[in-house]
């Protein structure tokens, strides 16, 4: 074979191989591309910051998805949904948004905002028109949780490390525990007072996780207003803060929310 041959011959071999790598990256680009909305936008609830989503931020990134975490002031729920719809602004298309606990109050009101085509509540408060959390919890026994808030001057509240342990992370390793206590955010306790205008719910579909081993939020106050919001709803044997104690399930639901919302 001619010197020219050999070098055509490589050539044709090398262009394949390039042909068959770029083919091969492409499938792969698609097959963990997210299907359906790509942005994702978490809120975290009081006695918490945006860390404490960080096992599901993994996973929905492993996915293809653009994942934010809002940083709650946690000063008022008008505050909080100001910061929440400044990230919104940010995105460069649809929505799907997550909130847990309190911050299901703050994705209720900040919902409303038009990139926004999917709710998630996570072991979190969806309150109607003019609701607050005060008023949709006077129906169910008090939970274990309040009995260890404390308040300071100025009427921020914070969870004791022995609220945290046992009613917001029970199931959930000691080491994690007192992470949870030391980056917990004080927060004020008008937000509990504080009460929606306009629910998004009523115009966005909703999905939402039930922790039934909550002992921050009744359980069935969880799957009462899940009911009354027509969310797809799952039930997970989770405390408080499911997201960590049980994030493929939590990340699971967000990806379904993203696939189904348009």
């Amino acid at each position: 074979m001619k010197v020219s041959q050999i070098y055509r011959s490589g050539l044709i071999t090398i262009t394949t191989l390039i042909l068959l790598f770029a083919l091969t990256m492409r499938g792969f680009a698609q097959t963990s591309s997210p299907q359906g909305i790509k942005n994702i936008v978490l809120v975290h609830g009081a006695w918490a910051d945006g860390s404490c989503w960080s096992k599901v931020i993994a996973l929905l990134q492993a996915k293809g998805f653009h994942v934010v975490a809002v940083q709650n002031p946690l000063t008022s729920l008008a505050d909080d949904v100001a910061a929440t719809k400044r990230i919104m602004a940010l995105q460069d298309g649809p929505v799907i948004l997550v909130g847990h606990s309190y911050a299901g109050v703050v994705i209720t009101e900040a919902g409303n905002d038009p990139k926004v085509v999917g709710l998630v509540y996570v072991a979190a408060f969806a309150p109607g028109d003019g609701e607050s959390i005060n008023s949709v919890s006077k129906p169910y026994p008090p939970a274990p949780l309040g009995g260890e808030l404390r308040p300071d001057a100025q009427g921020f509240l914070t969870a004791t490390p022995k609220g945290i342990a046992e009613d917001m992370a029970q199931d959930l390793p000691a080491s994690e525990q007192q992470i949870l206590t030391a980056t917990q955010g004080q927060t004020s306790s008008s937000v509990f007072g504080a009460t929606v205008t306009t629910a998004a719910w009523k115009s966005k579909p909703s999905w939402a996780l039930i922790a039934g081993n909550d002992r921050a939020i009744p359980p069935q106050l969880e799957k009462d207003e899940a009911a009354t919001i027509k969310a797809t709803a799952i039930t997970v044997s989770a405390n408080h803060l499911a997201m960590l104690s049980h994030p493929k399930e939590v990340a699971e639901l967000i990806e379904q929310a993203a696939a189904k919302a348009r």
